[in-house]
């Protein structure tokens, strides 16, 4: 299947010479997957310097919630950036302040919270940390397998997706011990439950025999795990943490840094489950682009602590505040509704195209626009197809679709949360076509 908006061979020349460019001044540390050159993006639609058009179903990693350049955002920015750039945390702005009472509103506690502002996810990861020490008194902490949490040393200790990652920065942060994330397809821990095997081995192995339950200050997971693998937790197995947490005193850290903002279909994942965390990080699609994250608390937490125990200089930009404003009014004014429908019909299509290729797709899940597609070597044995999942990856950038993979051969679509059913449509359609190709090399 050929596609006419790909006018150039890939990459074409402009983004050759880009790529020349970069690569004589620009960090080589970037996962880079393939080479895409973005000019402009409208929508879910995306150009690169040749001139060659994209449907983009990564949204810059769950970032571009709104679709690119959302005319409402972009002049919720410009508005800003008339009045002024910049005022440091020292002081106080309404953008923020009204932002900070959206998430008051907002936020999954069922009590009233208060939040903290930053840039990013791995900042609102370390500033989650930095309370739960603050508030508890304790110093240890459990974080699961397959987790992503960010890169900077404190949330880098935490992460868990893959070991390059973290090779050559250990040490890390001390007092970190990971558990397995429940996995009914690939298993780690005996039982057919595996939620409650995860349970029953923090409760009755760990808290027995290595980590004393009484100096855990949190526990830190994704609700739905990213990086890992776009999994969803069984049934019962939020709720049963969120008991144990109580029982033994531990604060529980939901990190929807890109779960959140109405990726899922709700303003948070973990309202799937009626789980109510003690913290939750957003970032990503927060802002719509712009760099903003934050830490949502109890109040009766993060008022806790004192002037100056933490801080941040760029926190609570008022450009970035006015462009999440913005964009939660739209998530909030059927963009999240629009993901949970979207997500519901791209799920059962692609449950089509399983029943197409069943030696290859051994599952598909997710909630809303946050969907993983576990590509297999073998159906019975659910071998990973690592080096097929690469090869499907930069055929769909040929065929004009930007995805990206998660897990060890997990595709993930998280287009835009205003995608329309034609989108979805075509970009299916040239999915299908990425498979024949990857298929018949």
């Amino acid at each position: 299947m050929s596609i006419q908006h790909i006018v150039t061979a890939l990459p074409g020349p402009k983004a050759q010479a880009m790529i020349e460019r970069d690569t004589a001044v620009v960090s080589p540390s970037y996962p880079r997957d393939y080479p895409f050159v973005m000019s402009h993006g409208r929508g879910a639609e995306v150009w690169d310097v040749d001139g060659n058009r994209f449907l983009d179903f990564a949204a810059g990693i769950a970032v571009c919630s709104t679709g690119h350049s959302h005319p409402q955002v972009v002049d919720a920015v410009k508005q800003a950036a008339d009045k002024f750039l910049h005022i440091s945390s020292d002081y106080w702005h309404e953008e923020q302040i009204r932002l900070a009472e959206t998430i008051n509103r907002l936020a999954p506690f069922g009590e009233p919270a208060m939040t903290f502002f930053c840039n990013s996810g791995t900042e609102a990861v370390e500033g989650a940390l930095k309370l739960a020490r603050y508030v508890t008194g304790r110093q240890r902490f459990i974080g699961f397998i397959g987790g992503f949490h960010g890169r900077t040393m404190g949330s880098l200790s935490f992460t868990a997706s893959k070991y390059t990652q973290q090779a050559g920065f250990f040490p890390g942060m001390p007092g970190v011990t990971h558990i397995p994330y429940p996995n009914n397809l690939r298993p780690l821990l005996a039982g057919v439950d595996q939620g409650q095997a995860v349970l029953d081995y923090l409760e009755n192995v760990l808290f027995q025999s290595n980590v004393p339950a009484h100096e855990v200050a949190a526990i830190l997971l994704e609700p739905i795990q990213g990086e890992g693998g776009y999994l969803l937790p069984p049934e019962g197995f939020l709720a049963g943490l969120r008991a144990l947490c109580d029982r033994h005193g531990i604060l529980l850290i939901a990190d929807e840094v890109q779960s959140g903002a109405g990726r899922t279909g709700k303003m948070f994942a973990c309202e799937h489950w009626g789980l109510k965390p003690d913290i939750v990080t957003m970032a990503k699609g927060l802002g719509s682009g712009l760099p903003i994250g934050l830490v949502a608390a109890k109040k009766t937490l993060m008022q806790q602590w004192k002037r100056g125990a933490h801080g941040n200089t760029y926190g609570g930009n008022p450009l970035c505040c006015a462009a999440a404003s913005a964009t939660l009014a739209l998530i909030e004014n059927g963009y999240m509704q629009n993901a949970a429908a979207m997500g519901d019909y791209l799920l059962e299509r692609l449950r089509d195209l399983q029943r197409r290729y069943p030696e290859l797709i051994a599952d598909v899940r997710g909630k809303g626009l946050m969907i993983g597609v576990e590509l297999v070597t073998d159906s019975r044995t659910r071998k990973p197809a690592r080096e097929f999942a690469e090869r499907l990856l930069h055929n769909a950038w040929r065929q004009g679709l930007l995805l990206l993979t998660c897990g060890v051969s997990t595709l993930r679509l998280m287009p835009p949360l205003m995608i329309d059913r034609a989108t979805c449509d075509e970009a299916l359609a040239l999915l299908d076509a990425a498979i024949e190709q990857t298929l018949g090399a």
